[in-house]
């Protein structure tokens, strides 16, 4: 009977124990300064002493809506001009002799800088001679010089070398000829288009039959840049 009491005694121990380690690890776990520093901060009022990074976010100004942006416009340089139009020569073949003819003028230009380029010309026109038909063909190439100006305005000078050639057959010798043209004119470029306008006047010389013709001539057509 003794054995029996005390073996009921252990039991009664061990049982007070454990009850006693439950509740104190309920209250560690509770009480313990990891659990509450894994706790969410509760948030923090602002004032006027306080860092802005310390404030609670809710309570922050919302911030200014971002300015648009502007887009800029792009637009192209084009290096190369193209141009035809119509051509009026006052064509000198010897001293008292000259007519009157009319045709194209084309030419095409490229830009090695804004204000120099190499310039190749082609010219043909027609009229009549004593009754005759007369041609004159005209080849050259040559440096232009241009200055681009206000209302884009473009204007230019140029001096080209070349061949011309001159008919009907005249009994004062050949019809081929050295030939050169001297002259300039203005452009007229419409804003943000790659049409223009030109208006140009220049001097057609040649030597015909060892004499030096002067020829004057006017052209105006369109300008095209690529």
């Amino acid at each position: 009977m003794r054995y029996v009491a005390f073996l009921f005694a252990i039991i009664l121990t061990a049982a007070s124990g454990a009850s006693a380690q439950v509740n104190f690890s309920s209250y560690a776990l509770t009480s313990s300064p990891f659990n509450a520093a894994t706790a969410a901060p509760a948030p923090i009022a602002q004032n006027v002493f306080m860092p802005v990074i310390f404030a609670d976010p809710a309570l922050l100004p919302p911030a200014p809506a971002a300015e648009p942006q502007g887009i800029q416009g792009v637009f192209q340089n084009y290096s190369w001009q193209g141009y035809v139009g119509y051509t009026f020569l006052r064509a000198y073949v010897v001293p008292g002799t000259a007519v009157n003819q009319n045709g194209l003028n084309g030419s095409v230009v490229w830009f090695y800088r804004e204000w120099i380029g190499f310039d190749g010309e082609l010219l043909g026109t027609y009229g009549t001679l004593s009754g005759d038909s007369s041609w004159t063909f005209f080849g050259g190439v040559g440096p232009r010089l241009r200055w681009v100006g206000p209302r884009n305005l473009q204007v230019f000078a140029h001096g080209l070398i070349g061949y011309a050639h001159l008919t009907p057959q005249t009994p004062f010798g050949g019809e081929s000829a050295f030939a050169y043209e001297v002259g300039g004119g203005v452009d007229w470029m419409p804003p943000h288009h790659r049409f223009g306008y030109r208006l140009e006047a220049d001097m057609l010389g040649t030597r015909y039959f060892g004499v030096y013709q002067y020829s004057p001539k006017i052209s105006a057509g369109l300008v095209f840049k690529f």
